[in-house]
């Protein structure tokens, strides 16, 4: 393992060594003919505008982060519409996000511009992500609208992006220092530190550390019949640590290289199903997550420009669970996944309003562990290679915005010992396209057709039994009609933006555990059909001149149906998804103290395609209060963020037989030098 890493580095190193060689001499100019003039820096946020987009997007910011005081990836992701979070409670349980229900594995998470891998179970933990260094999260249906993104991103149905903060020194500084503490109930303590450093005129240098632990002991009501107990959540601490480093640089032409080091590890325990007062849970966990990767981007002449990208990932996870139930004792699984990715686009831009891309993407994934038989001989230890390619064009006539390409997807997997599965190819189209209606210039139309699959995770072909090397991939159709406008009705409003977007989506090949004749086995027997409609609403109004109110409003309607005639769940509504809902805050800004205040609700559901009393789970509303103030001093500025999460103190769960916490305080302070 140190050995790969240490090879990956190198090569990593010697990329950038050559390409600023070839940066430098490809367009060599006499140094009599250069002239220096004095550095000036500028500021500016990156805003993704959901209006103008052929493709629903949904963004929230820094400032919208610290305003209503969310420090969990899974708290931002709650707040946009069409998406599904699926919570086991507590800071330790796991929480995956499924775009429109289309379910976790056609949901890339991207990572400053680079998808997360985990091809042994095809779902992102995205617990794991704090935001504390976080400058925008951002949930798109379809894709982004970036011409240069890599081939991954054209090939999901869904794309959570979480774009990290880029050193800035606005002060004249070589460099800037942010120190935070976070404390909150249930044990939490999170430190972290933020240090930027300028080396040289065109190098920055970033490094982030993070630690937190908590022994998540948080009081629930248990309700059985009509007896009801107070008891305490067991088994759901963590401790993490998370540490990053980024190095930025600017070649002479304008070229950019950047490369990011990322390492976290947690010990946590996974608190268990609380089923007829049975609250025993002794499942702990082990993750440890490496990546490396670096980003070169180059503008060559006026119509041509390149992206090129390496990564490596190493992922390991131990689990262990204890009972009478085992031969010994105990079961222990461990995992160890390897990725060596690689990406290459070409954008072209002959005219202002017409582009053309072409990405292309490579990755070998390994897997070995002590879990995953295939025969009696030994263990599969799977190996796939996968090609994935883009061809995508943009064009912008007037009133008019296109977006168009193809994605073709090729897979060859082998294995150590068992049956091998077959290679898999597949074309996948996908048109968008938004009119912006004459004499009405906020006024746009949308619409939006995408084709997609996901491979067969290792754990679907090989886990012990039941997987099956036999499974076809999973396919995805995605349809979107929708409407935008923006403007400023009134003189007292700064903006006023609506959107209502209308989806069709069609899950065919669904891959599920399907009763064979002596064992479960994983089988493509299914189909689902996902119909409802998002609704986003955002605005600023000027209360006073020194007070603005925000108010951010969103909605969904899901009717996602089992469409499997030989079903017995047949029409029945699909496990964990609500037909209704939505979220709303409000955030009062002014110079004393910022308050915002913001309400998660989600309707009821099933934990089962039975739909009965039996596996109902009621409706829930979740309220966060928050409070806020900066504190501005000579060379250095102080941040306070209080929170009061669930204040209502409401009972709930998201998964069956998992207690959400109640009511939390948590307190933030950060200092920036």
């Amino acid at each position: 393992m140190r050995l790969r890493i240490f090879v990956f580095l190198w090569t990593l190193l010697c990329c950038s060594a050559s390409w600023n060689a070839w940066a430098q001499s490809a367009d060599k100019t006499p140094a009599d003919s250069l002239r220096r003039i004095r550095q000036v820096e500028v500021t500016a946020s990156r805003v993704v505008s959901n209006v103008s987009s052929s493709k629903p997007i949904q963004t929230m910011t820094r400032e919208e982060i610290d305003r209503l005081g969310l420090n969990e990836l899974s708290e931002v992701v709650k707040r946009f519409a069409g998406s599904n979070v699926r919570d086991y409670g507590g800071i330790g349980g796991m929480k995956t996000v499924s775009v429109r229900n289309l379910g976790a594995q056609h949901t890339a998470v991207s990572y400053d511009g680079l998808t997360i891998s985990n091809t042994q179970a095809g779902q992102i933990d995205i617990g794991r992500f704090s935001l504390d260094n976080v400058e925008s999260v951002t949930m798109a249906v379809g894709n982004e609208e970036s011409l240069m993104q890599t081939a991954r991103h054209y090939a999901s149905a869904g794309i959570l992006s979480v774009r990290t903060e880029r050193p800035t020194f606005g002060d004249g500084r070589g460099y800037r220092l942010k120190a935070q503490l976070r404390a909150g109930s249930f044990g939490l303590l999170s430190p972290s530190l933020r240090y930027w450093q300028k080396l040289g005129g065109r190098t920055v240098l970033a490094l982030d550390g993070t630690y937190m632990r908590a022994d998540g002991a948080y009081p629930y009501e248990l309700v059985n019949g009509k007896n009801r107990t107070d008891e305490k959540r067991h088994n759901s601490d963590i401790n993490s640590w998370k540490g990053e480093a980024n190095l930025f640089h600017t070649f002479s032409d304008g070229s950019a290289l950047d490369t990011k080091l990322y390492w976290f590890y947690s010990e946590r325990g996974l608190p268990g199903s609380v089923v007829y007062y049975n609250r025993t849970a002794r499942e702990r966990l082990w993750d440890e997550d490496f990546f490396a990767q670096t980003s070169y981007s180059r503008q060559m002449g006026r119509e041509w420009k390149l992206a090129a990208r390496l990564k490596f990932t190493h992922s390991w996870n131990q689990y262990e669970d204890y009972g009478p139930n085992y031969v010994s004792g105990k079961m222990r699984d461990v995992n160890r996944q390897d990725e060596y990715y690689g990406n290459v686009t070409l954008g072209w831009l002959p005219a202002d309003n017409f582009s053309v891309a072409l990405a292309q993407d490579v990755s070998v994934n390994t897997l070995r562990n002590n879990v995953h038989v295939a025969s009696n001989d030994g263990p599969s230890n799977p190996v796939r290679t996968t090609s994935v390619t883009a061809l995508t064009a943009h064009w912008t006539p007037t009133r008019l915005s296109l977006d168009g390409g193809l994605v073709g997807t090729y897979a060859h997997e082998r294995v150590a010992h068992g049956r091998q599965p077959g290679d898999k190819h597949r074309l996948s189209p996908f048109l968008s396209v938004s009119w912006q209606v004459p004499g009405a210039d906020g006024l746009r139309l949308r619409a939006m057709a995408k084709g997609t699959f996901r491979m067969p995770t290792f754990n679907d072909l090989y886990y012990r039994r039941i997987g099956n090397t036999g499974l076809r991939p999973e396919k995805a159709k995605e349809y979107n009609l929708g409407i935008t406008w923006t403007g400023r009705p009134l003189s007292w409003t700064r903006y006023l933006s609506v959107t209502a977007d209308l989806f069709h989506n069609n899950v065919t090949d669904k891959i599920v555990a399907f009763p064979s004749t002596y064992v479960w086995k994983m089988s493509n027997f299914g189909k689902a059909v996902i119909n409802g409609i998002d609704i986003t609403m955002a605005g600023e109004a000027e209360v006073t001149k020194r007070v603005s109110a925000v108010l951010t409003l969103g909605y969904s309607y899901q009717k996602a149906v089992d469409r499997q005639r030989q079903s017995a769940s047949y029409r029945k509504q699909l496990p964990y998804t609500p037909r209704h809902s939505g979220n709303i805050s409000l955030s009062l800004n002014n110079p004393w103290v910022n308050v915002g205040y913001s309400i998660v609700m989600q309707g009821e559901r099933w934990s089962s395609a039975q739909n009965t009393d039996t596996y109902k789970i009621d409706a829930y509303w979740e309220h966060t209060l928050t409070l806020s103030r900066s504190f501005q001093f000579s060379g250095w500025r102080l941040d306070l963020i209080g929170s009061v999460r669930n204040l209502t103190d409401a009972q709930y769960e998201i998964i069956k037989f998992y207690p959400m916490p109640g009511r939390s305080a948590e307190l933030t302070a950060r200092v920036t030098l």
